[in-house]
């Protein structure tokens, strides 16, 4: 997959086992945390629109760190979808899914995750043309035991189960064949922005690439 290349929703999720969810609430920590991981073999990014700095994020990446495909997540309107891909990202992840934001990623063109936890709602995304969902919150929605009840239903499903999943439990997620990638925080927590342990987020990549 090239980078300059428009993605799709497999190429985001089949690029390494893990998806790191972010968190940014300094513009100043995006570019060097970006570079963090990149070093560890992560290079998408979900950059989630959950502080007031989060587009400035996105834009500093996008411009900054060339090796990176950032991504926004926690997008749930339209307006969200279009200011994402004015900032510079490559990919969309939303908690839920409304036929506004279906269109909206379609009228920028960029891949849509959206989040499901029910049969309905992963039929749904299905009407909307959509085969590769989020599973959230994984945990509280049912975890490993719904995952392989929808094995047999919707077999045409590939997912990336995000909540609740951490290094420990994330090897028992991925051997699911219907399981993509997984979403985590763990990789990059306030902790280590705070201080600046760029090297710890690049251990934590190489760790997570290391769980195929």
């Amino acid at each position: 997959m090239a980078l300059n290349t428009p993605l799709s929703a497999l190429d985001v999720v089949r690029d390494a086992p893990v998806i790191p969810v972010i968190v940014l609430h300094k513009v100043e920590h995006a570019a060097p945390m970006a570079r963090a991981l990149l070093a560890g073999g992560i290079r998408m990014l979900e950059v989630t629109l959950r502080s007031p700095a989060a587009l400035a994020c996105i834009e500093a990446i996008a411009r900054d760190v060339p090796g990176a495909v950032v991504g926004a997540g926690t997008v749930r309107s339209a307006s969200d979808a279009r200011s994402a891909s004015a900032a510079g990202a490559r990919f969309l992840v939303s908690p839920g899914l409304t036929a506004a934001v279906a269109q909206a990623s379609r009228d920028v063109q960029l891949p849509l995750l959206p989040g499901v936890a029910t049969a309905s709602e992963i039929m749904q995304a299905q009407a909307e043309g959509l085969q590769v969902l989020k599973f959230f919150p994984a945990l509280q929605a049912g975890g490993l035991a719904m995952l392989q009840a929808w094995q047999g239903p919707f077999g045409d499903v590939l997912f990336c189960p995000t909540g609740g999943i951490h290094a420990g439990n994330a090897p028992d997620f991925l051997a699911l064949r219907n399981v993509a990638c997984v979403g985590g925080s763990w990789l990059v927590s306030q902790d280590a922005l705070d201080q600046g342990d760029w090297a710890r987020i690049t251990a934590l990549a190489r760790a997570a690439v290391g769980l195929q």
